[in-house]
C-alpha cells in the first residue's frame, strides 16, 4: 500500500515529502514477523508512530533481514522528525531490496529526510538516484525541483550575507584607519601646544626669538661698521702733520 502525504513548503509550494510503502510480502517471514508488522502499521495508522517504531523493530529482531521493516522504522522516525535516522534506515532499505520500485522510493524517502535536515545538496543528488530507477515518477521530479530552487536560494543568500561581510569588514579597516589618523593628528596637536607653551614659559616666542637674533645681528654689524669707521678716521688724522 503507498500512500503520499503532502506539505507546503515555507514558499507555499506544495511538497511530496513521504511515499510510505508499508507491505508484508515475503513469504519466507515467520509468523512472529508479519504479526509485529501488522501491529505496528496499526499503530502507525492511529498516529501512534514511536509505538509503531517499536513493534518494527522487533520484528527486525525476529529477521534482521526483514526490508519491509527497515523501511517501516524508517517512515515511524521520520514521523518523529528524527530525519537523519530515517535516512539511514531508507539507506539500509535501499541496499537490502533488489526490486526496483522499492529502491527507487527508498531513496525518495531518503531525500525526503535529507531535505526535512536541511541537506539540500544531499536530498538533489537522493532525488536523482530515485529517478534514475523510476524516470517517470512526478513526486519525485516535483521534489527535485523543489529542492533545486531551494539551493538556488541558499546560495543566493550565502552569496549576499558573504558581500555583506566583506563589507562590514572594509568599513571596519577604514573605521580603524580613520581612528588612527585622529590619534596622530591628536597627537601633533598636544605636541604642538606642548612646544608653545614651553616657549610662553621661557618668557619668548619663537618669532620674538627669530626677531631678537636678528636684531641683534644688526646691532652687530652696525657697530663692526663705526668700529671700521672710526678707525678710518683715526688712521686720516694721524696722516696730517704740522710743517
Amino acid at each position: 500500500m503507498k500512500r503520499v502525504r503532502k506539505y507546503f513548503g515555507q514558499n507555499g509550494n506544495m511538497l511530496f515529502l513521504s511515499a510510505l510503502l508499508i507491505a508484508i510480502s515475503a513469504a519466507s517471514y515467520s509468523q512472529a514477523d508479519r504479526k509485529l508488522i501488522r501491529e505496528g502499521n496499526r499503530e502507525y495508522g492511529k498516529e501512534k508512530y514511536s509505538e509503531s517504531e517499536i513493534s518494527y523493530r522487533k520484528a527486525l529482531d525476529k529477521n534482521k533481514e526483514s526490508a519491509d521493516a527497515v523501511f517501516n522504522t524508517g517512515d515511524a522516525l521520520y514521523r518523529q522528525k528524527k530525519y537523519e535516522d530515517a535516512g539511514k534506515q531508507f539507506l539500509q532499505n535501499h541496499d537490502m531490496n533488489d526490486d526496483k520500485k522499492k529502491k527507487s522510493a527508498s531513496l525518495y524517502n531518503l531525500g525526503n529526510s535529507l531535505l526535512m535536515a536541511n541537506k539540500v545538496q544531499e536530498s538533489i543528488d537522493a532525488y536523482k538516484g530515485s529517478l534514475k530507477i523510476d524516470p517517470d515518477n512526478l513526486e519525485t521530479k516535483y521534489n527535485l525541483a523543489y529542492a533545486q530552487d531551494l539551493l538556488k536560494q541558499q546560495q543566493e543568500q550565502q552569496q549576499q550575507q558573504q558581500q555583506q561581510n566583506n563589507q562590514d569588514k572594509q568599513n571596519q579597516d577604514n573605521n580603524k584607519e580613520d581612528k588612527n589618523q585622529d590619534q596622530q593628528d591628536k597627537k601633533d596637536q598636544e605636541q604642538q601646544e606642548q612646544e608653545q607653551e614651553r616657549q610662553q614659559q621661557q618668557g619668548i616666542s619663537k618669532e620674538d626669538a627669530e626677531r631678537l637674533l636678528n636684531a641683534l645681528a644688526n646691532d652687530e654689524k652696525n657697530i663692526q661698521e663705526k668700529v671700521k669707521l672710526a678707525k678710518a678716521q683715526k688712521a686720516r688724522v694721524r696722516s696730517v702733520k704740522n710743517w
